[in-house]
């Protein structure tokens, strides 16, 4: 655990974080009625989602508490060889970009703090909380592509754009793929 101006932050693997199913997806719910999100984060969908993402070989999440109250919260999993990742980008990318083996990328699924608690370093310390130690090439996520204030910061924490992508649903926005290259993988590049 890591403690900062009273928050504390713990990551935790996929069976330990099942207990925490209730809190997640109120913070999600609460988060994603926000612009510039606007939508309806019903529940049992999440619950569903959260369950299946949380069984996967090497799902992290990292926690950010104030007394007993979650202020926030990352997760992810690496990649499988036959992920669906890269299926629904509104262009081709190449495939030496998008082939995944074990190893290659680790998914940032979410990362999210509660409005009243945002621009403290919360959502940075859960990135780098959740990502520090990785053993995986690199790392991805996607983000709404309205979402100035997470665009912005994700810039700056060495994230890159590679790709848009849209929800198969219809109606749905357009979201930017993003790729970071792991601090491990830089070690292991030579001289």
């Amino acid at each position: 655990m890591v403690g900062s101006t009273d928050v504390t932050f713990r990551l935790l693997e996929g069976r330990q974080s099942a207990g925490h199913v209730a809190e997640l997806q109120a913070i999600h719910a609460q988060v994603y009625a926000d612009p510039p999100y606007r939508r309806d984060a019903d529940a049992a969908l999440f619950e569903d989602r959260f369950r299946v993402q949380s069984r996967q070989p090497g799902f992290v999440l990292a926690e950010a508490c104030h007394g007993g109250y979650l202020v926030g919260y990352a997760a992810g999993m690496p990649l499988r060889p036959a992920t669906s990742w890269w299926r629904d980008l509104t262009t081709a990318l190449p495939e030496e970009l998008t082939a995944e083996h074990p190893g290659r990328t680790f998914a940032l699924v979410e990362l999210l703090v509660r409005a009243s608690w945002r621009r403290q370093g919360i959502g940075r310390t859960l990135h780098d909380l959740i990502l520090s130690g990785r053993p995986e090439e690199r790392a991805t996520l996607v983000v709404a592509q309205d979402a100035t204030a997470a665009q912005q910061a994700l810039q700056s924490w060495g994230w890159r754009k590679v790709a848009r992508t849209r929800d198969p649903v219809a109606g749905a926005t357009v979201a930017d793929v993003l790729l970071m290259t792991l601090p491990a993988a830089s070690s292991r590049a030579g001289c």
